[in-house]
Order: C-alpha cells, then sequence, then structure tokens
C-alpha cells in the first residue's frame, strides 16, 4: 500500500536524518564556542549525525515514542485508512529500521516488542477544513520527555514569573535532556491543553519565530537567558545550552496561569508527509 510505504519511509528519515535547520544550528554553535570541551561535544554529535545519514541508521539508541501530529482535512477521503495503517508501519518500522522496541505496560513491566500498545503510538488530530492530510512526526525520547514539567502559576505573576519557572527548569536538569535542547513552552488553556501546546511547539523549524512580535521577542529572551546559564552541550559547560525557545499559547481561565515546559535533545527528529485529495503522497 502505498501509504504504508510512505509511512515507513517517514519513520526511517525521522530516525535517521536530522533536519536541515537543526543542523545548520548546531554547525553554527561549534563556531560561537569558546569552551574546548564544548566544542568537542558537539563535533562528536555533528559526527553523528553524519555516520546516521551515511549508514541510515538510528542518530540515537533511544528511537523515541512514536509520535503522530495529524492536520486532518475534513475533506479528505483517507481518513479511516490512518490509524490502521500507521499501526503497521510502525510495526514493521520497528523490525527494519530498525526502532528500539519503546512501550512497556505501566504495570507489568512487559515490553510489547512492537512499539505498539495501549495509547500507542501517540496519534494527535486537528481538524482543519480542507481536502489534505499532514502527518508530522515526532520520535521523542525519553530522557528529554523526563525533563517535560507542568506548572501551574499564579496568574498575578506574570511574564516575569513563566520566564524565571522555565529558565530556573531548563537548569535544574543540567544535562539529563541531552543538550543543547530545543525548548517548547506552552501558555495557557487548562493544564493537558499547556502540555500539548508546548509538546507542538517543539515541531517548529528552528529560527522560526512566533508570528506574533511580542511572543517572539519573549523566545529570543528566553534563549539568550537560558545560554547565559553555562550548561552547555551535554551539561558539560559552555554558551550552548539550548539551540531555541518555541512558545505556543491559549486563552486561560482568569484564575490559573498554566505552563507547559516541554524538552527535546539534540537530535530533534521529525519528518512529515503530505496525502493529497489524489492519492498522491509527498514526504518531507
Amino acid at each position: 500500500m502505498k501509504l504504508k510505504k510512505a509511512l515507513l519511509s517517514a519513520i526511517r528519515t525521522a530516525a535517521t536524518i536530522l533536519p536541515r535547520d537543526v543542523v545548520i544550528t548546531l554547525e553554527e554553535a561549534i563556531q560561537k564556542e569558546d569552551s574546548k570541551l564544548a566544542r568537542a561535544q558537539l563535533a562528536a554529535i555533528l559526527e553523528n549525525i553524519k555516520i546516521a545519514r551515511t549508514d541510515s541508521i538510528p542518530l540515537c539508541q533511544d528511537t523515541g515514542i512514536q509520535t503522530f501530529f495529524i492536520q486532518a482535512g475534513t475533506r479528505s477521503p483517507y481518513l479511516e485508512l490512518l490509524n490502521p495503517v500507521i499501526a503497521q508501519a510502525v510495526i514493521e518500522a520497528t523490525a527494519t529500521v530498525p526502532l528500539r522496541p519503546n512501550t512497556v505496560h505501566p504495570f507489568t513491566d512487559k515490553n510489547s516488542g512492537d512499539n505498539l500498545g495501549r495509547g500507542m503510538p501517540v496519534i494527535d488530530y486537528e481538524l482543519t477544513e480542507s481536502d489534505k492530510i499532514i502527518i508530522t512526526l515526532l520520535p521523542k525520547g525519553g530522557g528529554s520527555e523526563n525533563c517535560c514539567a507542568l506548572k501551574m502559576l499564579t496568574p498575578s505573576a506574570g511574564i516575569s514569573a513563566i520566564k524565571r519557572a522555565i529558565v530556573d527548569h531548563v537548569i535544574a536538569c543540567k544535562g539529563a535532556p541531552c543538550p543543547p535542547t530545543i525548548v517548547g513552552v506552552g501558555i495557557g488553556g487548562g493544564a493537558d491543553v499547556a502540555m500539548k501546546l508546548a509538546k507542538r511547539a517543539i515541531l517548529r523549524k528552528i529560527k522560526i519565530s512566533h508570528p506574533e512580535q511580542p511572543v517572539a521577542k519573549l523566545e529570543k529572551e528566553l534563549l539568550e537567558l537560558i545560554n547565559r546559564s553555562g550548561v552547555g552541550p551535554m551539561g558539560l559547560g559552555g554558551n550552548t545550552t539550548s539551540l531555541a525557545v518555541h512558545i505556543e499559547y491559549a486563552f486561560r481561565h482568569p484564575a490559573s496561569l498554566p505552563l507547559g515546559i516541554v524538552l527535546q535533545c539534540w537530535a530533534s527528529r521529525r519528518a512529515q508527509i503530505q496525502i493529497n485529495k489524489d492519492g498522491s503522497i509527498k514526504v518531507s
């Protein structure tokens, strides 16, 4: 089936080829580093990226939880195919890429062996008024996922409290999320909405700022503050703790200020599929 073949290709691409915007930002970072140790860490990361691409092998031994963000056009004739075909593609990719089996029953610790299970893979739908389907793949590793956080702030504390909470959290994580990281921030909504916004934020390409100027300004300020911390690549010191800060927001209840923080490691893997109404498919 053409769709399954495209999904397999996208899963392999996400696991083995780091997006160009991430690679460019890492290459820029090594030029700006003062620390010899930090430059050595970045050089090792860039060599790792080259080997993975050349040999078509996973960038990291932790190939992540397979996560699919789907912008589902309501006029597309292919919607009902997606869930079963995604599951089939994940099973085959686990065997052929290969992907590490990463789905474990929370009570028995039994590993399914194929990256499926209750609630797995993660499939997040957003309905759109179109005849296209856009699927963005996000393999999310456990180390960076362990450094995600939800903070329910006092609304009166305002933006200064948001900045303090984000910077303090990134510093407290030190080298655990395998920096340099991408920091996704979700502000507003409810607790669940803030975390979902934060995870969606890390899908945005590096150097593409939020379209609203005040939010873009806050992204830039936060990145500068985080990189002054000195945590550095892999937590060993240096000028580059994070490559980007991306913010998404929603309106909130007057009595609450939810703040979601999602950290993504330097291996900010992603791939995308577009399924057109005529059945043609593009993988990027």
